[in-house]
């Protein structure tokens, strides 16, 4: 059985998340803790983006439109 990329990348982002946390622990220098925070933030937006454009195609297939509307304003805020 296939793993979903989605629970793939989070499983990634789980990582980038215990390896800020050490760099913290680690007293390393606060431009580098925040760089790492700064990329984990971006690769959830990357996956919300995902998510939300699956379902808009879901959506749109199935002639949600209202549905379809509020997920596309949600996309647009990433």
């Amino acid at each position: 059985m296939a793993t979903d990329p989605i629970i793939t990348k989070m499983n990634r982002v789980k990582g980038q998340l215990d390896g800020i946390t050490r760099m913290y622990e680690d007293d390393r220098q606060c431009v580098d803790v925040v760089r790492q925070i700064i990329a984990a933030r971006n690769s959830l937006s990357s996956i919300a983006r995902e998510l939300l454009t699956d379902e808009a195609s879901i959506c749109s297939k199935q002639r949600r439109t209202e549905d379809l509307e509020n997920i596309l304003k949600e996309i647009f805020k990433y």
